[in-house]
């Protein structure tokens, strides 16, 4: 099949596929990547063969077994192409439902301040060598080839650290299969993903696989409801575990809040005493730093390193992030999409704004529906004003995302009352900002960073910050 030297390629891509690349069809987390195996004819029929003949024809169970193959294959070839760089590079995944994102950018700004050359792989940002940009792929997980280009990337730039998320999706899928893990961090185990991985055991398994490589460094939150499940796992050198917990190595001792940031104090090992000051306000970010902190320390960086990285991070895109206005309130975007996501940003705002948290937010199509009326309940008990929106509905009808979340409101006994229902979102971030009142605070979730939405299977321009903007200069 890779018989053209010029172009030893694999089709893992929609949009780089041709007949010098290898084809095989399987079922992705989002989309059925045997509808776009190609226009020809040829290799039209190659797709019927796969998805209906074979389908047909042999066990769902053994169909699955040869897809989990190739996949593994697939990932091999890929890594292959590249020359595996990320054997040469030292890896700290940081892995978890919720804070992923912050905690690596915690990690990396802490190293960049001892003195080390880092690459970062995000959701939010990718960054290799201090050049900076955006993470534009609104994917949950990147393709292996563009991991592979990273990787590379890094390599070539000569750093010290890659310091990257990896997703339950991407842990499943081996998409990260031979990437060499010297560190691996859990920040949280909460509900999500459950369109995909069906249960929340299953999903802690498809966790574990980064912990069962025996990495040198292990990082784990004591307080978190899956840290026995995570504990039995052995670090080569060192495991250390953070959180309020009274068995906690790194124990949060005080965390004040403030509008624009907090401070927290943290003991290591009974003895080193760290006082943190961090811009990213909420009692959660200081579990998302804290993580970070004990990255750091366990790779030798000094401790006054570790508070000057810290409480260099000035913002992260799209998680808490605190829009510029000249308005007598706030205007809050973040990336929650989770319960306990949505919970913790609105406990946070509630503590640091004077009157009423005015929210706008509603559920991603394709995905968990359990999770909606959740978060509609969660909503409803936390929020003075509810304006529920769509967000991404993907193939899903968006009027039936939104019951499901009004369900949840409708359970809390004033939930029905405080909500107004406006599907377009743009509408209703414009209502939310007309209501607002001096010391109100907007709070927008569940888009945060993304630049484009997915509506009715067609990708929209979309960034929640801009139209805020927009808005304002409206008003």
């Amino acid at each position: 099949m890779l018989n053209d030297r010029r172009r030893c390629l694999i089709a893992t891509r929609l949009n780089s596929q041709n007949f010098h690349q290898l084809y095989y069809t399987t079922r992705g987390a989002r989309l059925d990547t045997s509808r776009f195996a190609a226009k020809s004819g040829t290799i039209e029929y190659m797709k019927q063969l796969l998805v209906r003949g074979v389908r047909a024809i042999l066990p769902v169970r053994l169909v699955h077994q040869l897809e989990e193959r190739y996949r593994k294959m697939r990932v091999r070839l890929v890594r292959m192409r590249y020359g595996n760089p990320a054997k040469h590079l030292r890896v700290i995944a940081v892995t978890g439902t919720n804070g992923k994102t912050t905690t690596v950018n915690y990690l990396n700004e802490i190293l960049k301040e001892a003195g080390y050359t880092t690459a970062m792989f995000s959701t939010a940002t990718i960054e290799i060598a201090g050049q900076t940009r955006r993470n534009e792929l609104n994917a949950t997980v990147a393709s292996t080839a563009t991991m592979q280009q990273f990787f590379r990337r890094a390599k070539k730039a000569h750093v010290d650290f890659v310091v990257m998320e990896f997703p339950s999706h991407a842990i499943h899928q081996h998409k990260l299969e031979g990437v060499p893990v010297e560190m691996a961090i859990m920040t949280n185990l909460t509900q999500d993903h459950l369109d995909y991985h069906k249960t929340m055991d299953a999903y802690a398994e498809v966790k574990s696989h980064l912990f069962a490589q025996n990495p040198k460094y292990i990082v784990l939150n004591r307080d978190d409801e899956w840290f026995e499940y995570f504990n039995k796992f052995p670090a080569q050198a060192q495991k250390i575990t953070y959180g309020e917990h009274a068995d906690a190595e790194a124990h949060i001792d005080r965390v004040k809040l403030y509008r624009k940031g907090t401070e927290a104090s943290i003991t290591i090992d009974h003895q080193t005493k760290l006082e943190l000051a961090t811009n990213l306000p909420g009692k959660f970010n200081v579990y998302n730093m804290t993580a970070a902190v004990c990255a750091a320390y366990l790779l030798g960086v000094s401790l006054k390193d570790i508070v000057e990285g810290a409480a260099n991070l000035e913002s992260v895109p799209g998680r808490f992030e605190r829009v510029n206005t000249n308005t007598p309130y706030d205007v809050i975007v973040d990336y929650a999409h989770t319960p306990d996501g949505l919970e913790k940003i609105l406990t946070a705002v509630k503590a640091i704004t004077k009157n009423r948290v005015l929210l706008v937010f509603g559920a991603t199509g394709d995905r968990d529906r359990k999770k909606r009326p959740i978060m509609g309940e969660i909503a409803a008990r936390l929020a003075d004003r509810i304006f529920l929106t769509d967000e991404e509905s993907y193939n899903e009808d968006p009027a039936i995302i939104r019951k499901m979340v009004y369900d949840g409101i409708e359970r809390v006994r004033s939930g029905a009352i405080k909500t107004t229902e406006v599907p377009d979102r743009r509408d209703a971030i414009a209502k939310a900002l007309h209501l607002a009142a001096k010391g109100d605070t907007v709070l927008i979730t569940g888009m945060g960073h993304e630049v484009y939405r997915v509506v009715n299977g067609k990708r929209v321009p979309w960034n929640d910050t801009e139209v805020v903007k927009e808005l304002l200069k409206k008003i």
